[in-house]
C-alpha cells in the first residue's frame, strides 16, 4: 500500500474536497502525469499541430482578405479542413483526459495507491464511445438548459457534471449514469453547487496565467501600448511564430487546468456516494473482518 494514499471512499467537506485535491495531484505528480501524457499524448500533438496550422492559415486568409487579394493562394478548402481536424481533436482530447484521469483514480483506490497501467489504458480505450455518448447526452441537456434563461443550465449542469464518475464508478451505462446522477445530488445539490463554483473560481483565476502573456505580447506587437498602431504589424501578429506558440501554451494549459476540476467531481461524487450508499464504510468493514480472520 502507498504510504502516502489518500482514501477517496469517504465523507468530505468542501475544504477537504478543495485541500485533498491538490494532494492528491501533489503526491502523484510524476505518476499521474506520466500516465496521462502516455495515453493522451497522441491525441494532444495531433490538437497542437491543428491549433498551430489553424492559426497560421486563419491568420494569412485574413490579411489577404484585408489587402483584397483572397483569390491570390488562399485556399478556404485547407482552412476548412485543419479547422475540422482541430475541433475533432479537441473533443478527443476533452473525452480521453477526462477518461483517463477517471480510470486512473479507480485504479488507485482498488490497489490503494498502486495502479495498473496496462488497465488504465485499456479501459480508456474501451469507454471512449461511451464516454462520447454521455457526452452528447449532457452537452445538448446544457445547451437547452443555458438556452432557457441560463438558470435551468446551472441546475442542469450539477448533477450531470457527475454522470461520467457515476458512468465509471457504478459500471453503469450512459442512459443509466445520466438518470442516476439526479438520484444522487438529491438534497445535496447547494453544497455541491458551492463546491463546484469554488473550484471553478481557482480554474479562473489560475487560467489568467496562461492567457495574459499571448495578450501582451499582442498588444505589443500591434504597439497598442506604445500608441502607435501599426497595420502592418495588426495584420502579421497572426503568423508570428512567438504569438502562435504562446496561445498553444494558453489552449494546453487550460486542458491541464480542467483536470483539476475533473479530480476535485471525484472527491464530490464519492462523498456524495458515501453519504448515500456506505459503499466506502462497508468495504473498509469488510476488509477488517478479512484482516481479523487471517
Amino acid at each position: 500500500m502507498n504510504p502516502n494514499y489518500i482514501e477517496f471512499k469517504k465523507q468530505r467537506e468542501l475544504g477537504d474536497v478543495l485541500t485533498d485535491t491538490f494532494a492528491f495531484l501533489r503526491s502523484e505528480f510524476k505518476t499521474f502525469f506520466s500516465t496521462y501524457f502516455k495515453i493522451v499524448g497522441p491525441f494532444l500533438a495531433v490538437m497542437v499541430i491543428s491549433l498551430v496550422g489553424y492559426l497560421y492559415y486563419a491568420g494569412n486568409s485574413f490579411n489577404l482578405m484585408i489587402e483584397d487579394r483572397w483569390n491570390e493562394g488562399t485556399n478556404l478548402a485547407t482552412v476548412f479542413v485543419i479547422a475540422l481536424i482541430y475541433f475533432c481533436s479537441i473533443i478527443a482530447v476533452y473525452t480521453m483526459s477526462q477518461s483517463t484521469v477517471l480510470h486512473y483514480i479507480k485504479s488507485y483506490a482498488n490497489g490503494k495507491g498502486e495502479i495498473d497501467f496496462d488497465t488504465i489504458k485499456k479501459e480508456v480505450y474501451g469507454s471512449f464511445w461511451s464516454f462520447i455518448g454521455l457526452g452528447i447526452m449532457v452537452g445538448l441537456s446544457l445547451g437547452v438548459g443555458f438556452m432557457l434563461c441560463i438558470i435551468p443550465g446551472i441546475y442542469l449542469y450539477v448533477p450531470l457534471i457527475l454522470s461520467f464518475s457515476i458512468m465509471v464508478y457504478n459500471k453503469m451505462g450512459a442512459s443509466d449514469a445520466y438518470s442516476y446522477s439526479f438520484k444522487l445530488i438529491k438534497e445535496e445539490w447547494w453544497i455541491t453547487f458551492a463546491t463546484l463554483f469554488v473550484i471553478g473560481i481557482i480554474i479562473v483565476v489560475a487560467s489568467y496565467a496562461f492567457a495574459i502573456p499571448s495578450i501582451i505580447y499582442q498588444w505589443l506587437k500591434m504597439g497598442i501600448f506604445s500608441g502607435e498602431i501599426d497595420a502592418e504589424s495588426v495584420m502579421g501578429v497572426t503568423k508570428d511564430p512567438i504569438y502562435i506558440l504562446l496561445n498553444v501554451l494558453n489552449t494546453v494549459g487550460q486542458f491541464l487546468l480542467n483536470l483539476i476540476s475533473v479530480i476535485a467531481t471525484v472527491f464530490i461524487y464519492f462523498n456524495l456516494n458515501e453519504k448515500k450508499n456506505f459503499t466506502g464504510t462497508y468495504e473498509r468493514i469488510e476488509n477488517l473482518g478479512k484482516s481479523l480472520e487471517e
